[in-house]
């Protein structure tokens, strides 16, 4: 018992303990939460202080801010007002110097004023004098011309038309005198130039001459052969004409028989062929046609052999081969006699020689000249001149813009682009024209010459007119009293002009007008 006593006293006294303890720790608790709550309020004061006293500071610093925008705010508004007044006063005293010098002006313009009515007054009375001294001069003038007209028995327009008429006269003896002037100044300058270049070119170059038949003969060896070449019934001269599309003429003739077509080429291949068979002496339609067929393809090689000839005796480097094959084809086409081939070379190698001389490009020159006529070689079916075809050719086979231009030019079709035209145009007119370079026949030049002679005795004052020089001159005589000299001049020109528009003619005619006086008397 007592030690459950004495436990439970303990426990007691435990407790008691405990609950004293808990009481102080709560009583501490509470004071310290007070002396917490009691620093808070004093830093709440404390703070609530600072701001109160930031607050007046700021309210302070705005309201002196604000005095002093104000001040600087009144400040340039009187600065703006003052500036204002001055500007004000500015205007007032300019509006007052202007016045000034309007009420000066005002004062001259009323003294100008009038002195202008002054001034018009005495016009005024100036003109009624002229208009009298005018009516005056009328009538004087009115009165000497009716004094004229009695003492020269003239009318006013016969007068007139005389003078005029002796002023046309003298004008177009004058005109004359000056185109005389002028262009013999000229000619005498181009002309020895050009002679100089054609004369060099010409000497420097020499072709052959050659010679055309529009048909082509064939020699025979016998006239029993003429019958194998017929066939029975005409068969084996009806498959030779199939085969090459040219015409077969036998006649009477010996030794011969003659081949007529359109196409040289075919022409060509025709004789060709038939020289063949005759050799062979196996004449019918199989073997023609085996013979024919052979000789066009020995053709074509001949053909483009004879454009690369061309080209390498041209001495220009290589061109298209279709351009040398068309080339070709012109060995065996001709133009009054003259092989065009050959012309073209000719003219390639004549204006390379001219380029030369004048400082041009020479291998286009020579490449005009050589392709000038390649339009020929076109089949006819191709409407157009051969200048234009051929430019066309030569333009889709890659040629340039200078040669294109020279051959579509060198007959004046198309205008010159540049010298290749001109120099490819003397240089056709060189080949073509000198001395045995085309046959002519004596219809034609006769016919030439006395289209000459009737051109020149058609003009007034022309006594007689002579073509001389195979008609490459022609001399007029004119009557000295109907025809002076500077009508001499302008004469020889109309009629060089009326001769190139009238007449076809290769190379170039000279026109002479002869005037002269002759004094003939008899000694008895």
């Amino acid at each position: 018992m007592d030690l459950i006593a004495n436990t439970f006293t303990e426990f007691a006294l435990w407790g008691a303990g405990a609950g004293l303890a808990t009481l102080v720790g709560g009583w501490l608790y509470q004071l310290k939460r007070r002396q917490e709550q009691s620093a808070r309020l004093r830093d709440a004061d404390r703070i609530l202080d600072e701001a109160r006293r930031e607050a007046d500071s700021m309210l302070r610093e705005a309201r002196l801010a604000a005095n002093e925008e104000t001040l600087q705010l009144r400040e340039r508004r009187e600065k703006s007002d003052a500036a204002r007044r001055e500007e004000l006063l500015g205007w007032e005293r300019r509006l007052a110097e202007r016045e000034t010098v309007i009420s000066r002006q005002l004062d001259g313009l009323m003294l100008e004023e009038q002195k202008l009515r002054d001034q018009s007054a005495e016009l005024q009375r100036r003109s009624e004098g002229i208009e009298n001294q005018k009516r005056e001069a009328v009538e004087l003038v009115a009165e000497r011309r009716r004094e004229l007209e009695r003492i020269a028995q003239y009318s006013i327009e016969e007068a007139k038309a005389f003078v005029i008429r002796r002023a046309e006269e003298e004008a177009s003896r004058e005109a004359a005198a000056i185109a005389h002037r002028l262009l013999e100044e000229a000619r005498h300058g181009a002309e020895q130039r050009a002679r100089q270049i054609i004369s060099l070119a010409i000497q420097r170059y020499a072709g052959e001459h050659t010679f055309e038949s529009t048909t082509a003969t064939v020699a025979l060896t016998g006239d029993d052969i003429k019958g194998r070449i017929i066939g029975r019934e005409g068969r084996n001269i009806r498959a030779f004409e199939a085969a090459t599309g040219v015409t077969v003429l036998i006649d009477d003739t010996p030794n011969a028989v003659v081949l007529s077509g359109f196409d040289p080429v075919r022409r060509q291949i025709a004789r060709e062929a038939m020289e063949r068979l005759i050799q062979d002496g196996r004449i019918h339609p199989t073997r023609i046609e085996e013979v024919v067929a052979k000789v066009s393809a020995e053709m074509e090689e001949n053909i483009n052999r004879s454009g690369e000839d061309a080209v390498m005796r041209a001495g220009i480097p290589p061109m298209h081969p279709e351009i040398v094959k068309h080339l070709g084809r012109l060995r065996y086409r001709h133009s009054f006699s003259q092989n065009i081939l050959d012309h073209s070379v000719e003219v390639a190698h004549l204006c390379g020689l001219m380029a030369a001389e004048l400082g041009v490009d020479v291998q286009l020159a020579k490449r005009a000249g050589l392709l000038h006529d390649i339009g020929k070689a076109i089949n006819h079916e191709v409407e157009g001149s051969h200048a234009l075809i051929g430019a066309d050719l030569v333009k889709r086979f890659g040629e340039c813009e200078s040669v294109v231009n020279g051959v579509a030019s060198h007959h004046e079709e198309v205008p010159f682009a540049g010298p290749f035209g001109i120099l490819v145009s003397a240089a056709d007119a060189i080949s073509a024209a000198r001395p045995g370079a085309r046959s002519e026949t004596m219809t034609t030049y006769l016919k030439r010459v006395e289209s000459l002679e009737r051109i020149a005795v058609s003009y007034k004052g022309v006594e007689k007119a002579y073509a001389v020089q195979a008609g490459r001159e022609l001399r007029v005589m004119v009557r000295p009293e109907d025809v002076n000299d500077e009508d001499a001049c302008a004469l020889s020109r109309n009629i060089a002009r009326q001769i190139e528009s009238e007449l076809q003619y290769p190379g170039q005619i000279r026109v002479i007008v002869v005037r002269e006086t002759r004094s003939v008397d008899m000694a008895k």
